[in-house]
């Protein structure tokens, strides 16, 4: 399977078609999802935070995790994530997840609508490695920020912008991630260090 730009509608459709059974297990989705890049494999987990499976306790933390992993192994440089059997096998309802789907599908084409190749330089070498390294870090403090109330929302909205900017090659959109990020950085600066 080719490589192509893949909007959020893109990636969450590709994932409800593909679920198959009553639980949908992480590993499944990003089995699907990596010969797409690395992109729509990040959008997914970040997805499943933002969304509301993310009020499941312990699926932030657990997305996090996943999010941390395959990030990181993009700043090495990897073609293909490598994920442990663990994370692999957390799993959600079927159903539930094909209803939020479902339910979100005419917002995320109205917002697929606005990305778009723009500054593509800040998807690519260099730059795309250190959005990944802030994408990984933004996954790791998803799993102290889960115990603050709806805090786990403002890391999980930057990766995903940061996903698709990187699936779209929108600079412009990959940079706002990054700000926002920053923001997640504060949020826990200010709930837990200071």
């Amino acid at each position: 399977m080719s490589q192509k730009r893949m909007g959020i509608t893109d990636v969450l459709q590709s994932v409800k078609e593909n679920a198959s059974g009553e639980k949908v297990e992480l590993g499944e989705v990003v089995e699907h999802l990596e010969n797409r890049g690395f992109g729509p494999i990040l959008l997914a987990p970040a997805l499943v935070a933002l969304f509301p499976t993310g009020a499941i306790p312990g699926i932030p933390s657990a997305c996090g995790i996943l999010i941390f992993l395959i990030a990181i192994q993009m700043v090495w440089g990897k073609k293909h994530p490598w994920l442990p059997q663990k994370l692999k096998s957390i799993g959600f309802s079927q159903d539930k997840l094909a209803q939020v789907i479902d339910k979100s599908s005419p917002y995320t084409q109205k917002v697929d609508r606005w990305f778009k190749p723009r500054v593509s330089v800040l998807s690519q070498g260099v730059v795309k490695r250190l959005v990944a390294l802030l994408c990984a870090l933004a996954g790791l403090i998803m799993i102290p920020l889960e115990l603050v109330p709806f805090a786990v929302m403002l890391p999980a909205f930057a990766i995903v912008l940061a996903a698709v900017g990187l699936s779209t090659e929108d600079g412009v959109v990959i940079t706002l991630a990054s700000l926002i990020m920053m923001g997640s950085f504060y949020l826990l600066w200010v709930n837990y260090i200071q």
